[in-house]
């Protein structure tokens, strides 16, 4: 019998999760079974099940590989090296999230919500997944980029109108409020007359009241 090295092996699993994320991008993450990846692959049940233990073990590889593709982290560190002023910072941090919201909202963006509908009628499920996951989330690194967001406001003393614990609660919420209704509006739209949801403009007018709430000044 042949060595199997370890490039043959991630390049089965690699096969995969390209299936498991190609049926995603067809029908809604909590409908998808592991059925519709084993035919998708064109790989027999047995095979699938010599790589993962199951459907949501594949899961959770593939979103270890959505947050690698949809990258906010080496902008953002490379933004941080510069010398800007707090009010530039900020919308530059925020232009930064539109530009990769708009740029993977048919996809990884659309699969991240589908996700969340388990995360609410399967927390048990979700938490599976979730700990299966091998790299950090944008989230993640968007919430540990609000001391630095403070830190900026208060060297040039402003006067904060809120505590970093309220910033941070604010940025999430409006960040996970700007993301369902961007997707929404591009994935799941009904017929007649629908509000455009720019996450340019969306953002921009986020990053305008943080400026303001942190004591800054806007000049448009």
């Amino acid at each position: 019998m042949p060595k199997v090295t370890p490039e043959y092996t991630e390049n089965k699993k690699k096969m995969i999760v390209d299936a498991a994320y190609n049926v995603c991008l067809r029908k809604p993450a909590e409908m998808v079974t592991i059925s519709d990846v084993i035919a998708e692959t064109g790989l027999s049940q047995g095979a699938i099940y010599r790589y993962y233990n199951g459907l949501d073990d594949i899961f959770a590889d593939m979103v270890s590989r959505m947050r690698t593709e949809y990258d906010i982290i080496t902008p953002m560190e490379e933004l941080i090296k510069n010398d800007y002023s707090f009010e530039e910072i900020t919308f530059k941090i925020f232009d930064i999230l539109a530009e990769a919201m708009k740029a993977h909202l048919l996809d990884v963006q659309k699969i991240n919500f589908d996700l969340g509908v388990i995360a609410i009628n399967e927390p048990v499920r979700a938490a599976k997944i979730m700990s299966g996951i091998k790299t950090p989330g944008n989230m993640d690194y968007l919430k540990k980029s609000v001391p630095g967001i403070i830190s900026a406001a208060a060297k040039n003393g402003y006067d904060m109108k809120v505590t970093p614990e309220e910033l941070a609660l604010y940025i999430s919420s409006s960040y996970t409020g700007i993301e369902k209704f961007c997707i929404l509006n591009a994935c799941y739209r009904n017929e007649g007359p629908q509000t455009e949801a720019d996450p340019k403009v969306l953002f921009r007018t986020l990053a305008k009241s943080i400026i303001l709430l942190l004591g800054g000044s806007i000049n448009d």
